[in-house]
């Protein structure tokens, strides 16, 4: 029979290097004196070690004790390091099954935090949920939200705040979803729509009518630019600059000169500053640039259309209100002269839809044809800016823009 308890306290104390106290209890030192447990044993034809812990937390006794705990769990047939493994894994999983629901929101948002597009994005996705999940059960446990407290939520506000309601149900669906993979709860999720909450409330889109935002129509374009374009505000030229490109309000408003290439007629806009979050290139139609070439620059700011606090932009309601109030046209919006676009090029103009597309940076649904489109459509789009441009200088109603356009696309 092997020979257990070699060591001693002292001969604890003076190791200075890794000694055997006997049935596979092993005192290991380390470079720089750390001085801790370790066992040693062979399971299923293997050499297997596993640590006890610290001589300083752990003396020579209860190492001994641990040891012997480990060779009978050995000689039943069990491995102790599987065994300590899994115990382990028991009480993490236990741990997060307290979890609770507001704690899964932030654990939820740190895991897809590189898939914001910005801060407000984030804070305004975690905001919808502490306004209206987070009083109803967001001390839960995140195991313990079911049906009835995601109804409790929705209920209340989902006639008479539909878009708001929809947001709150897909969010709350996507932390209980993460919830899930990460083990912390297990079973449907209640706030699923297609067959679970579909059954218990109406349809959004029956509930109230999805509101667009208001477009421009076509025929109007021409005699609204050329009002526009007498006024010399930086709001104004930010506008035209916004329908000359058809970009979306918060791409201009954000556009800096070293996006801009002036000799190429090009904007460039970053992809963390795009709706798909990819890189978008605007060809440039000759007003455009002159725009630019008027614009004055500062110094202490790097964007195109700085606003009234220094090293600032123009606010996103700056424009909406030009057109709004100074201009006198309450029913529509700035992000809506984007659909008077495709309006035009679709009635006005035989370019190809899928560079219209592009022009207004979609992504393809097609998502075959997005795969195998490898070009951005640049020169065709440079074709379609520019017709766009000579259709908005024109005083005279569309009926005469077919030798505009029909000139450009042939």
């Amino acid at each position: 029979m092997p020979t257990i308890h070699k060591l001693t306290a002292l001969k604890v104390k003076n190791a200075s290097k890794t000694v055997g106290d006997g049935g596979g209890l092993w005192l290991k030192v380390q470079s720089g004196g750390r001085r801790s447990w370790t066992f040693r044993y062979r399971f299923a034809g293997k050499a297997r070690e596993i640590g006890i812990g610290s001589i300083a937390d752990l003396p020579l006794g209860q190492a001994r004790q641990v040891a012997a705990d480990y060779r009978t769990l050995v000689a039943r047939g069990t491995d102790p390091k599987a065994k300590r493994d899994a115990e382990r894994l028991e009480k993490e999983l236990e741990r997060n099954r307290s979890r609770t629901f507001d704690q899964c929101i932030d654990s939820y948002l740190a895991a897809r935090s590189s898939e914001w597009r910005n801060a407000k994005h984030r804070q305004q996705w975690r905001n919808t949920l502490r306004t209206y999940a987070s009083p109803i059960f967001g001390h839960l446990p995140v195991a313990e939200v079911g049906i009835n407290e995601v109804i409790r939520v929705l209920e209340p506000i989902w006639n008479t705040k539909t878009e708001t309601a929809t947001r709150v149900r897909q969010r709350i669906e996507a932390v209980l979803d993460w919830a899930t993979v990460m083990q912390i709860r297990q079973g449907d999720n209640p706030a699923r729509w297609k067959g679970n909450l579909s059954e218990l409330l109406p349809t959004p889109t029956k509930v109230k009518k999805v509101k667009h935002h208001g477009a421009m129509p076509v025929r109007d374009m021409p005699t609204f630019m050329a009002r526009l374009r007498e006024l010399s505000s930086i709001a104004a030229m930010a506008m035209e600059f916004t329908i000359l490109t058809a970009a979306r309000t918060g791409e201009v408003i954000g556009a800096t000169w070293d996006e801009i290439d002036l000799a190429a007629q090009t904007w460039t806009v970053p992809h963390e500053r795009m709706k798909a979050g990819k890189q978008h290139v605007v060809p440039l139609p000759n007003r455009a640039i002159e725009l630019l070439k008027l614009l004055p620059r500062f110094k202490e700011t790097p964007y195109l259309f700085p606003g009234a606090r220094t090293g600032r932009p123009i606010s996103n309601m700056t424009m909406l209100k030009l057109l709004k109030q100074s201009l006198g046209y309450p029913d529509y919006t700035v992000h809506g002269f984007r659909s008077t676009f495709r309006d035009w090029a679709a009635e006005e103009t035989n370019f190809p839809v899928r560079a219209v597309e592009y022009a207004l940076a979609h992504q393809l649904k097609d998502k075959v044809e997005a795969a195998y489109q490898r070009s951005n459509l640049l020169e065709q789009r440079r074709e379609l800016m520019h017709a766009w441009m000579l259709f908005l200088a024109t005083d005279r109603l569309p009926e005469h823009t077919d030798s505009v356009t029909t000139a450009v696309v042939s």
